[in-house]
Parts: C-alpha cells; structure tokens; sequence
C-alpha cells in the first residue's frame, strides 16, 4: 500500500510505502468494538453509592421483644424490609477498569487505522506547525487540507502552538502518535498524521 505525501498547502512532496501484512488485511471488528468498550469503561465515575442497614440513621434496639405480641420478629428499625431501611447489595463506590491483553489493544488500533486507510480518511503531511498560535492559522491548514467537521490530528510530538491553536475548533484534537487508541481513531471523521507519526505507527503495529 502506498500513501501520498502533502504539504500544509496540499501540495504532494512524496509518498510513503506500507506492508499490507500491517495494514492491508481483514479488519477485526470484534477487537475494536472490545478496545472501545475497555476505554469507555475506564472513564466511568464509578461514584455510585447506597446507605446498608449499617449506614442508615436510626437505633440499633430492638423494637419490641421477640415472642408474645402477635407481631412480626424485628431486630432493628434499619432493617431492609422498612421503610427508611438499608439498601440490600445496593451499588458501591468501585473503578470499572480492566485490562485488555497487549496484542488486543494493539490488533484493534490496527484495525481501525486499516479501516480509515481504506475509506481514504486519512490525510499524510510532512509536516503540521503552525508560525504563532492562533486559532485562524489551524483552521486554514485544515481548510487546505479538505478537513472538515471532526478530526484528529496526530504527530510523534505535537507542535505546542499548534496544539493550543487547535483548542478552540470544535471537534479536532490533537495527540500524540503514542497515545492514540482505537477508539480515537473510530470517533473521527478524518486523520491529518504526519509522515513520521505513520512510520512510528507502522512500526509499532507491525
């Protein structure tokens, strides 16, 4: 598979080669759809919580004794079956992270960059800088470059100017060529990447 190579004017300056055993094969839907799941799971609050009989106000005495009133036995008025009781197996404060195994990760960014090569989504530069930050300044290259509404941006270190020109355009982001999951890669429409931040990445994933 070959891609070209633009510059911020999009202008071709060049190409670059990449193995089809890399990114020429079957996109594995299953390992991106359990990549993505992981993610948004690691992101959950988790802050959730219920009051146990042990948390709820109230006496711990016993209401009335336990033989000869024709009433039900009660140990206490915190009990679950009361109103104003304590919640049984109610949810807890807990972290919803979990671990996927590193090829899975791995074969699901894989994946989903496949996928996005394939569409044509992707968009290789030589470059992505931007002079002074300035909002304008990045909105003009994506212009240049065809990209509109969502985008990602990705580089091995990301210009700082143009990571800060960025911030204020909806829908664009900009990362790191070694922070990006699969689930950046699916929740976008186009993919600006230099050619340096592909090579990591072909590398990386080959």
């Amino acid at each position: 598979m070959t891609v070209d190579v633009v510059n911020q004017q999009n202008e071709k300056v060049g190409s670059v080669d990449l193995r089809d055993d890399v990114f020429g094969g079957r996109v594995n839907t299953d390992l991106i759809h359990a990549s993505v799941v992981r993610q948004n799971a690691s992101e959950r609050r988790g802050t959730h919580a219920t009051k146990t009989r042990a948390m709820v106000s109230g006496s711990g005495k016993k209401p009335w004794r336990q033989k000869g009133t024709g009433r039900a036995r009660v140990g206490e008025i915190r009990n679950p079956l009361w109103r104003k009781g304590g919640t049984t197996f109610g949810p807890q404060p807990r972290s919803y992270d979990y671990q996927l195994p590193k090829k899975v990760e791995k074969g699901a960014l894989r994946a989903a960059l496949t996928q996005k090569l394939k569409d044509g989504a992707v968009v290789v530069v030589d470059a992505l800088s931007v002079a002074e930050i300035k909002t304008k300044f990045a909105a003009e290259i994506l212009l240049r470059l065809g990209v509109e509404g969502r985008a990602l941006l990705v580089d091995v270190k990301p210009d700082d100017k143009l990571s800060l020109s960025v911030r204020n355009i909806e829908g664009v982001r900009m990362l790191p060529s070694n922070r990006v999951s699969a689930r950046d890669v699916m929740n976008t429409r186009r993919i600006v990447m230099t050619r340096a931040a592909l090579e990591k990445l072909h590398e990386a994933l080959g």
